[in-house]
């Protein structure tokens, strides 16, 4: 499950010790009150939450800046913004925070014009806001539409197209993807018809370089699951000097093709995915290196097969080598490869193992890095991050893979490297040493030594660093705090706020605040929790429960962290009369991987357990009425709610799930089999964790809701669930959604669902 699609389905909150005394427990409490009641709210006039408001615009999360990117000498923030002539790109100076306009609404209706006259819009009508790149040396932006290309010229104000209607032999432009600019600026490279090509930035005819790409056999162009479960987001990369690019070819012939069907009136479609079930084949990838100057494809001899997934490429500072890691299908064993890119030869230069299995980092070492996997500019060193600690840190190697030095340790983690800044012989990173509920933002030494903590205010800072390491964007919140951006020196002084984000709306509803705390999980492991209490909150009466829960891997539901609208529909629950909770069961992310492997090849048992040791302790507090507990999640989080209503049915009286998955075998390779291993190897881990094979054990109310065009959670899984619930003869409510994906997330579909799901906690727990 996509990092993207799984952030779209929790929140992001924090600790203390448990006890059972109301007195303790408040006493215990971290975070009181963080949002200022206004006059009305004092007297006690105020509005309340509606699941229409909550969906609708404006947003009350706010609007952060949007497609904030640095110039590449890191002068320049730049930023899209609105005005009422249509969207406009402005600048601002990052040394003093002044904006200014870099392209103005005209400038850019004149690159976007062409697009919008053939429906580049979005749903509301509008021209879809432009994605652009800024060139090397600053001098020119990149704008990019699904069709056409223009090189914008800041200084004379000018757009030429690169590629388009009007640019192509055939006359018809074709969709285009993935466009990048080399490091020197000379060209532009796109993603055509399964395919990698390349055109001058100064103008001409575009250059095709890999051939034979077909919706089966992609050239530098990812799937689904590469992507999805890799966190990959390209598949193509340029080599330093710009003379060659190295490509991912995925061949998808042995991969399954799974039908999505939209049962729309009158109009049904189906449509093909290639999506690898659990135990069943996975493409084969393999890595190649063509010439600029064109050429055959040089492959690597990475011995690629169904059984290896290639994870992370990048090129070593001398362009002639390739860094490619590999790993084997079950994910237990991650090998780093140097390709000679002209040869083709390899050589392993270190090797990870892990008796559970490893967790790649997906958010780079800045942003010209791979994954956990950064090259000296010196030419003979590299920065490695590993959890072979139980916690990921980073490393210092040479290039023959001896280790030089451990830069950082702790019980913690690095969560993300923003910037290496070689000159100033600092490491930029954001971490959980402080918290595992928070990220703040810290440097150490390229040497190593004690991290200096560069941000300070409680929550989560969000950070991207200027290329030349002299400034960083915060954007930071808290449980009760919307995302605020501020800009800031290196050493943590602060230049300027540059977006409050303000939602003065928030006032007028007097938000509870999320408070944080421990409790002893199944083991007796503390666990970070959470509660909202209701508004107007009576120690002395009773309280129904809705525990919210995703309880999968890479995912936090504690987290000091504004959680957006996940977060006010709890808060809308809890001015109903529900208390609120939310417990982070071993298995989830932030503690170390050590937390994460009790649900080695068993999805369910150990995450239940402690969902219900945390209902159990929760339920030993005066104001909680203990028969009347529901439980809801979303995805991995649906799936957790069909297990307690399934095995906890004693604990759980009605559960809602959001497209959950029910069987583990329809569900992909490389998820299901980082930690459950292959249905041929562990048939019993499988068995034991679907759903679907415990349907006669549902006794509470049970509503699931599932869209028919899920690429993600198929709509399969809830088909089966419903079969095995005839065959007990039980019942569950199931809402089905037509041409939807797996968040069901436009603003019709997502009120429909949500009110049902309102109606539903009240009608089955409320008094």
């Amino acid at each position: 499950m996509r990092a993207s699609e799984r952030c779209a389905h929790r929140s992001w909150r924090r600790l203390a010790v448990g006890l059972c005394s109301l007195t303790a427990f408040a006493l215990l409490v971290l975070a009181g009150p963080r949002w200022p009641r206004t006059a009305a709210a004092q007297t006690g006039a105020q509005k309340q939450l509606t699941v229409e408001r909550i969906y609708s615009a404006p947003s009350l999360s706010g609007r952060p800046l949007r497609a904030a990117v640095w110039s590449p000498d890191g002068k320049l923030l730049t930023y899209l913004d609105d005005n009422a002539s249509g969207p406009e790109i402005w600048a601002v100076d990052a040394a003093t925070g002044q904006k200014r306009v870099l392209v103005d609404a005209q400038h850019l209706r004149e690159v976007l014009l062409p697009a919008a006259s053939r429906g580049q819009t979005t749903g509301l009508g509008r021209v879809e806001p432009p994605r652009y790149l800024w060139a090397p040396g600053g001098r020119a932006l990149l704008f990019i539409s699904a069709k056409e290309l223009f090189w914008y010229d800041l200084k004379t104000e000018s757009a030429k197209k690169l590629l388009g209607e009007g640019k192509e032999s055939a006359g018809v432009a074709s969709d285009i993807d993935d466009a990048k600019i080399s490091p020197d600026g000379r060209w532009v490279s796109f993603l055509r018809e399964h395919d990698v090509w390349v055109v001058s930035s100064a103008g001409g005819e575009a250059r095709q370089l890999t051939r034979g790409g077909t919706e089966e056999i992609r050239n530098g162009e990812l799937d689904w699951v590469y992507p999805e479960e890799l966190d990959l987001e390209t598949a193509y990369w340029w080599a330093p000097d710009s003379s060659k690019i190295a490509l991912l070819q995925l061949d998808e012939r042995a991969v399954e093709k799974y039908p999505l069907v939209d049962e729309l009136p009158n109009a049904p479609t189906v449509t093909e995915e290639r999506f690898p079930e659990a135990g069943s084949p996975n493409p084969v990838a393999r890595v190649g290196v063509v010439e600029v100057a064109g050429g055959d494809v040089h492959w690597m001899d990475t011995g690629s097969d169904q059984t290896v997934l290639l994870a992370r490429v990048a090129w070593l500072a001398d362009s002639r080598r390739v860094a490619i890691e590999r790993l084997n299908r079950v994910q237990n064993r991650l090998d780093l490869l140097f390709a000679d890119a002209a040869s083709g030869k390899c050589e392993s230069v270190l090797t990870e193992q892990d008796k559970y299995w490893i967790n790649l980092s997906g958010n780079g070492f800045g942003p010209d890095a791979s994954g956990n996997l950064y090259f000296l500019a010196d030419g003979k060193r590299f920065l490695w991050s590993s959890e072979r600690s139980g916690f990921r840190h980073l490393y210092l190697y040479d290039l023959s893979g001896k280790q030089l030095a451990q830069i950082t340790r702790g019980n913690w983690e690095v969560a993300n490297v923003a910037k290496i800044d070689e000159q100033a012989q600092a490491i930029y990173f954001s971490s959980t040493q402080k918290s595992p509920i928070e990220r703040q933002f810290y440097r150490v030494a390229l040497s190593g030594g004690e991290p200096v903590e560069l941000t300070h205010e409680h929550g989560t800072h969000g950070v991207s660093m200027a290329p030349d390491g002299k400034h960083f964007l915060d954007t930071y919140s808290t449980a009760m705090t919307p995302p605020q951006q501020r800009l800031y020196n290196a050493d943590g002084s602060v230049v300027s706020t540059l977006e409050e984000n303000k939602v003065a709306e928030l006032e007028s509803y007097h938000l509870q605040p999320e408070e944080f705390f421990t409790v002893p999980g199944a083991d007796g492991t503390q666990l970070d929790a959470a509660v909202i209490k209701p508004d107007g909150f009576d120690a002395s009466r009773k309280y129904p429960v809705i525990v919210v829960v995703y309880g999968g891997p890479h995912v936090q539901e504690v987290r000091d962290g504004w959680g957006f609208s996940t977060f006010l529909w709890n808060e809308m629950m809890a001015e109903k009369g529900f208390v609120i909770f939310m417990l982070d069961n071993r298995g989830s992310s932030g503690r170390g991987h050590n937390f994460e492997t009790p649900i080695y090849h068993h999805f369910g048992s150990a995450e239940l357990a402690d969902q219900v040791a945390g209902v159990k302790w929760l339920s030993k507090q005066p104001y909680i009425d203990s028969a009347h507990v529901g439980i809801w999640g979303w995805s991995f989080g649906g799936f957790m709610t069909c297990e307690a209503m399934l095995h906890a049915g004693d604990v759980f009286k009605a559960g809602f799930a959001g497209a959950p998955v029910t069987d583990w075998r329809r569900y992909d390779t490389i998820y299901t089999e980082r930690y459950m291993g292959t249905p041929q190897e562990n048939s019993e881990g499988y068995r034991d964790s679907s759903p679907v094979n415990f349907a006669a054990g549902l006794k509470g109310k049970l509503l699931i809701a599932h869209a028919t065009g899920d690429d993600n959670v198929h709509f399969s899984n809830s088909v089966a669930l419903e079969e095995k619930l005839v065959d007990a003869q039980k019942y569950a409510e199931f809402l089905i959604y037509a041409d939807r994906g797996h968040g069901i997330s436009d603003r019709p579909a997502r009120i429909h669902v949500f009110n049902r799901v309102t109606q539903f906690f009240v009608e089955n727990l409320g008094k």
